[in-house]
């Protein structure tokens, strides 16, 4: 159980390694080449779906056709317990990043399991309850504060290395991508980012790499919108 698909994840954390092997055998393995679509709004389905390795994007499809990004999976990371929960179809769609190795429960094995571990019901709600916070956190921000703002939060919460004073952050994302997720055109993104640089802010390095060389006064600038 060193590195299997279901010690990975916290839901499942709780449970021995005996009753890890019994979950990890009721999982179907599943495979996704980079690009591959796991599931489609409004796919027949009801299943739980859990990322091994890989990335996994969730997204939605406007009415003109443009993607609007709602989250990215890395491993450990779950999707599909909307559908599981209330058996009603998904709204949403996901697509790998990457190539995906996941672990896929049908509703009646998944349901069998949190009838006898009621932990892994607590554990899926709280990180449902989780996602609900950040959700209404980005639509605050959606809504009180301008592109800017928004992409000065969204790098202070990137991680970080640190050399001399001066933070370095690597956007997880192609930035039409992270542009997406900010709710903003690629365009409005990339002129939010200039004018950071040259407020000197931040300096824009090669490839997804962006230095902050004021990071108190990028939390300030997050602080005051």
């Amino acid at each position: 159980m060193a590195d299997t698909c279901v010690s990975r994840v916290p839901v499942f954390a709780s449970l021995s390694a005996q009753d890890q092997q019994r979950v990890e055998g009721l999982a179907r393995p599943t495979h996704l080449k980079a690009g591959e679509t796991a599931y489609s709004a409004d796919n027949d389905l009801s299943q739980l779906m859990v990322l091994h390795t890989g990335r996994l994007k969730i997204f939605r499809v406007s009415v003109d056709g443009s993607e609007q990004l709602i989250r990215v999976l890395g491993p450990g990371d779950f999707t599909g317990e909307t559908s599981v929960f209330t058996g009603q179809r998904p709204d949403d769609y996901a697509t790998a990043l990457d190539e995906c190795q996941l672990c896929v429960f049908r509703h009646d094995d998944l349901e069998a399991l949190m009838r006898k571990h009621p932990e892994i019901g607590l554990r899926l709600l709280a990180t449902v309850s989780a996602r609900l916070s950040d959700t209404e956190h980005r639509l605050n921000s959606l809504t009180s504060r301008d592109v800017e703002s928004r992409l000065a939060d969204y790098l202070h919460g990137l991680s970080r290395t640190w050399r001399g004073g001066v933070a370095t952050v690597t956007l997880p994302l192609a930035k039409k991508d992270v542009a997406s997720l900010l709710d903003t055109t690629p365009e409005s993104f990339s002129r939010a980012l200039k004018s950071l640089a040259r407020q000197g802010l931040i300096v824009i390095c090669a490839g997804r790499s962006v230095s902050i060389t004021q990071p108190d006064r990028l939390q300030q600038l997050v602080d005051e919108a």
